[in-house]
Formats: structure tokens, C-alpha cells, sequence
């Protein structure tokens, strides 16, 4: 009788320490994932900082040219302000495909002034801000795989349990609305920088 005791014990002792271990693991799993998620997500913010920052010298530039096209500019200059009170992806959603819109608006403009083409200034501009809208689209797509896979994390068995045990929750996925914000500034000429 004692020898079933013991056993008994010992299982009991062996279940619980299983228990607590597949939970350490799947919650430091958790914890990985979210962390990726949240690394992901200020690659895109650096992105769309580097797009915000190129955004003034393209309006010095090209407002150098057309003073007479005051509302773009000004359009321009208020969708990157309302872009920069954003700080979370749902709410940046709509200020960037605004932001987007405009700038495309505004270098689609730019295409009746020859002379801006031929600004050294606004050729490099437009190739930084190609290049940068081509690292947002990859830093976007890299961040919502990270949000997809914690996502799947939060929604399948056993991990589901141990998420709901310690309040972990779901991340919002930035999506871009607006096609303009989809193509690169660049494709506003033919896909090309003029030189």
C-alpha cells in the first residue's frame, strides 16, 4: 500500500512539473513573439520618421518652384502633422494614407514644373523618398507577419490557455488603404527619376 502511495506521489509530483514547465515555455514563447512584434513595429515607425523628415525639404523644394500652389503644400504640411500625433498603428491608419495621398498629389503637381525636375535638391528627394517608401512596404509587410504569427500563438491550443491565464492580448495590424500610399513616389513619373 505504501509503494502505491509513493508512486501515486511521485506522478502527481512528475504531472505538475510537466505542467509548470510547458506553461514557462509557452509563455516565454509568447513573450518572444510580442517582443518581435513591438521590434517590428518601430522599424516601421523609423521608416515613417525618415519618410516624415524628408517631407519639409520636399515642400521647401518644390514650393520654391510654384508658389502659387499654396493648398498642396498646405495639405501636405497638415497630413504630416496629423501623421505625427500617431502612435499606434490602428490610429496611425488613416494620417498616413492621408500623408500618402498628399504627397503623391503634391509630386504629381510637381510634374507641370519642368524647372523642379531639373533641381538637383528634388531629384534626390524624390529617389530618398522612393527608397524609403520601398523599406516601409518591406517593414510593414516584416511587421504584420510578426503580428499574424503572435496572433496564431494567442488563438491555438495550449498556448491559448496560458495567454488567457496571463492577459496577453492581440496587436493591432497596420493596413494601408489608400493605393497612392502603395506606389512608390517615383511611379508618379513613370517609375523613373528624371534626370
Amino acid at each position: 500500500m505504501s509503494s502505491l502511495l509513493e508512486i501515486g506521489i511521485v506522478v502527481t509530483v512528475v504531472a505538475v512539473v510537466v505542467v509548470v514547465i510547458a506553461t514557462v515555455v509557452l509563455y516565454n514563447r509568447l513573450v518572444r513573439a510580442r517582443v518581435r512584434v513591438d521590434e517590428a513595429w518601430a522599424q516601421v515607425d523609423t521608416d515613417l520618421q525618415r519618410r516624415h523628415d524628408l517631407i519639409p525639404d520636399l515642400v521647401a523644394t518644390v514650393g520654391a518652384y510654384t508658389d502659387h500652389e499654396r493648398a498642396a503644400l498646405t495639405a501636405v504640411t497638415a497630413a504630416r502633422a496629423a501623421a505625427l500625433t500617431r502612435t499606434q498603428p490602428s490610429g496611425r491608419e488613416a494620417a498616413e494614407d492621408e500623408l500618402g495621398s498628399a504627397v503623391g498629389r503634391l509630386l504629381l503637381l510637381s510634374e507641370a514644373y519642368p524647372q523642379i525636375h531639373a533641381d538637383t535638391g528634388f531629384r534626390e528627394l524624390q529617389t530618398e523618398l522612393a527608397d524609403t517608401e520601398s523599406r516601409l512596404a518591406f517593414a510593414r509587410d516584416f511587421a504584420s507577419h510578426r503580428v499574424a504569427t503572435y496572433h496564431q500563438l494567442l488563438e491555438t491550443f495550449p498556448s491559448v490557455v496560458v495567454a488567457g491565464a496571463f492577459g496577453f492580448e492581440r496587436r493591432p495590424m497596420f493596413a494601408v488603404h489608400d493605393e497612392t500610399t502603395r506606389q512608390v513616389p517615383g511611379a508618379a513619373f513613370g517609375g523613373e527619376v528624371r534626370g
